[in-house]
């Protein structure tokens, strides 16, 4: 009974702290993170365990499938360059900047598991990021940039992770011998998220009830995670190459009350999760922090400050020299027409180079270490404090720099929503076209309506009509659908554009079902 209590008053507390983030505007990871570091060091609190080999699968695997979901590919595709040097270069350059210090401090500190906890605190978080951006208006593109980052760069950190772990394991196993078979699970790991989704869509296609198909989608997300670990592949890959399969195939299968149902569910279940992953880890430093003596507390202090340094610096020392190189480049005609969109202005790289909060992948990577992983003690104490040193350093003046920054307003997301209302109701029009009946004329007037708004008022949305529900309602709104669908094929418009106009098309089609 005690453990259901703190649950619930844990539960109350983390939304109490995120409703204040929220009034505050800062992002609510930060709060969990003040929450956590306060668990960790109350003397009655609980003190509950989970297994290591769980936390990758637990905390990891939906939060991926839920970014992955909502990623657009052409606009990963058109800003490849940005996105993979952070995801490839800036990923390695922490790493390897991290296991240098570490090794400089620690000199008896193997050089695998120097990687390991270099690959641990690499990968900034998603949630924080988008909690901030969300807030404020940001140039479309560092958006999309940071979107893509944060979904792509958790896959190249925990490569390196788990190539680190293995040679810690091994021992006497060489880099070179991790080689071939890490190739063949990238390469493996992609199709079979493309296989597994193209199978799972053929198994659950018959089930409508919501309730049902929320519990088969994250019982699915789990089942493929665990299956690609057992046989060798790489889970994060595997995760994000199902999830961006079943993006490109389920708007047209779904209905649109079992969708808004399943939104809201995983949104609340990626809240739940990043509260857990703060309150396990809290609750993991608590036996830590008091079996250390004073002069022992204070050397892992100074070891974790110096990486969390490290982390925020290195991201900075990559992007801003980056950027630079890329105008000095320009400036010069040395760069393909192609690539000139892609070169950042400082203004912008200095958002870049500040959005380096580390979150829950960083705690469930630290959590994952066996136990007896040599230094877990140490990497998990330095894990948290890059978590919690990002979020309040980073997080808290994210907003104020952007505002300072003054970036002009760049919002071609209202634009193509704006198009694709305009395709969606002329086909809703043209669909009950002819029907003489007298609500086919009230709709026609309706929809006319909206098609004015959407040319005149590009940023505006559409509301839920009141009008009695019929069938003529629904067949123009599935004819709106198709259009909507045809377009995002099409690449006429993005994802953001897409999820818009997409959700005000189910919100008028469940008050047509009313």
């Amino acid at each position: 009974m005690l453990t259901f209590e703190w649950i619930i008053g844990l539960l109350l507390a983390s939304v109490a702290l995120s409703a204040l983030a929220r009034r505050v505007k800062v992002p609510y990871p930060a709060f969990l993170a003040i929450g956590g570091m306060l668990l960790a060091f109350l003397p009655s609190g609980p003190s509950w365990a989970l297994e290591p080999k769980l936390a990758l699968a637990l905390f990891v695997a939906p939060v991926l499938l839920d970014a992955a979901f909502d990623t657009s590919l052409r606009d990963l595709r058109n800003n490849w360059l940005p996105v993979s040097t952070l995801v490839l270069v800036a990923v390695g350059v922490t790493t390897v900047a991290v296991a240098v210090v570490a090794r400089w401090l620690r000199p008896d500190m193997p050089w695998a598991v120097a990687i390991a906890l270099g690959a641990i605190v690499a990968p900034p978080d998603a949630a924080a990021a988008t909690a901030i951006l969300r807030q404020v208006k940001l140039p479309y593109q560092i958006q999309k940039i940071l979107e893509g980052e944060s979904l792509l760069n958790d896959a190249s950190s925990l490569l390196i992770y788990r190539v680190a772990v293995g040679l810690v394991a091994a021992e006497h196993m060489k880099v070179r011998e991790f080689v071939p078979s890490l190739a063949v699970a990238l390469l493996g790991s992609l199709v079979a998220g493309f296989l597994f989704a193209r199978v799972w869509m053929m198994i659950t296609r018959r089930i409508t009830e919501a309730p049902s198909a929320i519990i088969t989608q994250f019982g699915g997300t789990f089942m493929v995670w665990i299956v690609a670990e057992h046989i060798g592949l790489s889970g994060i890959l595997t995760i994000v190459a199902y999830a961006i399969t079943l993006a490109r195939t389920a708007p047209a299968r779904t209905s649109a009350r079992l969708r808004v149902s399943s939104y809201t569910v995983w949104e609340t279940v990626i809240f739940v999760l990043n509260v857990l992953a703060f309150m396990l880890i809290g609750m993991q430093l608590r036996p830590i922090w008091s079996g250390l003596d004073d002069d022992v507390r204070f050397k892992y202090c100074t070891f974790a400050a110096a990486v969390l340094a490290v982390v925020i610096l290195a991201r900075i020392l990559w992007v801003i020299p980056y950027g630079a190189f890329l105008r000095a480049l320009k400036a010069q005609g040395l760069l393909p027409a192609h690539v000139i969109p892609a070169v950042p202005s400082l203004r912008r790289g200095i958002v870049v180079s500040w959005c380096g909060m580390r979150g829950i992948v960083t705690l469930a990577a630290a959590f994952a270490l066996p136990e007896a992983f040599p230094y877990r003690d140490l990497i998990l104490l330095t894990a948290f404090a890059v978590v919690f040193g990002t979020l309040v350093i980073q997080g808290l003046t994210l907003r104020p720099l952007i505002l300072a920054l003054n970036f002009d307003d760049d919002n071609p997301i209202a634009r193509e929503a704006a198009h694709a209302r305009t395709a969606a109701f002329r086909a809703a029009l043209d669909e009950i076209d002819g029907d003489p009946s007298e609500e086919a004329e009230i709709l026609r007037l309706e929809y006319r309506a909206v098609l004015l708004r959407a040319e005149t008022e590009p940023d505006g949305g559409v509301a839920t009509s009141e009008l009695p529900a019929d069938p003529i309602r629904r067949r123009a709104i599935a004819a709106a659908r198709q259009a909507l669908l045809s377009l995002r094929r099409t690449e006429a418009i993005g994802d953001d554009a897409f999820h818009q106009v997409e959700e005000e098309l189910d919100r008028a089609e469940l008050s047509a079902e009313a």
